[in-house]
């Protein structure tokens, strides 16, 4: 009987997967789900992949709908849509600012910090560690 509660539960949860619900409409508690997945090694492995089913059914039950509500010219739908599949109508952030000195010589400090963000970035950080050559790319002496 069981394993007819196991096969019940996944096909729960390839409907709606969300566990509490399925539990529910089986009879099941989730401390005997979770149990069964701590004992059962190929139950745990038919669980997720029926979590997986379950939530690709309802990601395409929600596109279908979204399709819908824009061919009805709903436009948080459209907009929705647009934002999510077309970069043009991306959520953007503009930065402003105003510098102040922007001629100003950097301290010995600051310039090791940019020298080192600079090899970080190219990701020559770990093949010059340990090495006081000017990894800058300018043929200017290392003024270190």
């Amino acid at each position: 009987m069981k394993k007819n509660q196991k096969e019940l539960l996944l096909e729960q949860l390839r409907k709606i997967p969300i566990v509490q619900l399925a539990c529910e409409r089986t009879g099941i508690s989730r401390a005997t789900f979770y149990r069964w997945k701590s004992e059962d090694k190929d139950f745990k492995k038919s669980a997720e992949q029926a979590i997986l089913d379950g939530e690709a059914l309802i990601t395409d039950m929600s596109e279908s709908q979204l399709v819908s509500l824009i061919k009805d010219r709903n436009f948080h739908a459209i907009q929705l849509w647009l934002r999510h599949h077309h970069p043009k109508y991306n959520n953007r952030v503009e930065v402003t600012a105003h510098i102040d000195n922007l001629n100003r010589e950097l301290t010995p400090e600051q310039k090791a910090v940019v020298e080192e963000a600079l090899k970080l970035a190219s990701g020559s950080a770990d093949s010059s560690q340990g090495n006081d050559t000017n990894n800058t790319g300018s043929d200017e002496p290392n003024n270190q």
